[in-house]
């Protein structure tokens, strides 16, 4: 692995020779789950955490136009350090590469989600939004949930068996572009079938806004809504995956492209 530099007006030279993981999240800082991805990977290499000082669900892509965000260094150790920042989950990504590091990061994980990011999902959420961003500047990326929405949900089978994924890609990955989405179900170790790769299930969330009143008397909307899996009985997808204790692992392509389309919409020029 490369000598692991950091810009030393934020960061202390850390220990050489060991792969550096960036680690974020959109559910903030605090989170169980970005607290037990960080113990996961220390034993693995340098870990640099830059996550959202909130939660920030449901964010996808976004980024702070118009409005500025603050940093700040939470911890410094010998091979941890961690950032909040007052943004979303691709905010974090453009501070960490733009303002903190000064080379690539051998990998990035976005996580542990609480919740799903299986099928449509993945485009709404911010988790996902974040491992994107690290895949389009060339960084190995996954992202990691689990279906799992309790403050204190128990990570213990998505640590056992994602970690040696991850030591998989650090060790074998050839594409930097890479960018996985995991998730794991709710389920016992007994319980649990393994990882599975899987094509991501087609679905939509039927919603609506519920209509409400505040306290001061002005009407106020809730939104709400079920998700409806388009092919219930498609053993291939992800959907069915979780529904049969399997972690699927389903590839993103950075490239949204309709190739079969492409020939089909010539009658527009």
């Amino acid at each position: 692995m490369w000598k692991v530099e950091f810009k030393t007006s934020h960061l202390k030279l850390k220990t050489l020779e060991r792969p550096l993981i960036l680690i974020t999240n959109d559910d903030g800082y605090a989170s169980k789950g970005i607290r037990e991805l960080i113990k996961m990977v220390q034993p693995i290499g340098n870990v640099l955490v830059v996550a959202p000082a909130e939660g920030q669900s449901g964010k996808s892509h976004a980024v702070s136009i118009g409005s500025f965000v603050r940093m700040k260094k939470l911890q410094d150790d010998a091979n941890l350090t961690i950032y909040s920042v007052t943004g979303t989950p691709v905010d974090c990504l453009k501070m960490a590469l733009g303002n903190i590091l000064t080379r690539k990061p051998d990998l990035l994980i976005s996580g542990i989600n609480h919740g799903s990011n299986s099928s449509v999902n993945a485009f709404y959420s911010g988790t996902m939004g974040a491992a994107r961003e690290g895949a389009f500047n060339g960084i190995p990326s996954i992202g990691l949930s689990l279906c799992d929405y309790d403050a204190d949900a128990d990570f213990s089978v998505v640590i056992k068996h994602s970690e040696p994924m991850i030591k998989k890609v650090l060790s074998e990955n050839k594409n930097p572009n890479l960018c996985l989405n995991v998730n794991f179900p709710k389920v016992t170790e007994s319980e649990f079938k393994g990882l599975r790769i899987c094509r991501q299930a087609q679905g939509v969330w039927k919603e609506s806004f519920v209509e409400n009143t505040d306290p001061y008397g002005g009407k106020i909307y809730w939104l709400t809504g079920n998700f409806e899996n388009a092919e219930p009985n498609a053993a291939d997808t992800d959907e069915w995956a979780l529904s049969n204790n399997y972690a699927p692992v389903v590839p993103m392509n950075l490239d949204s492209t309709d190739f079969a389309e492409l020939q089909n919409i010539n009658y527009l020029i």
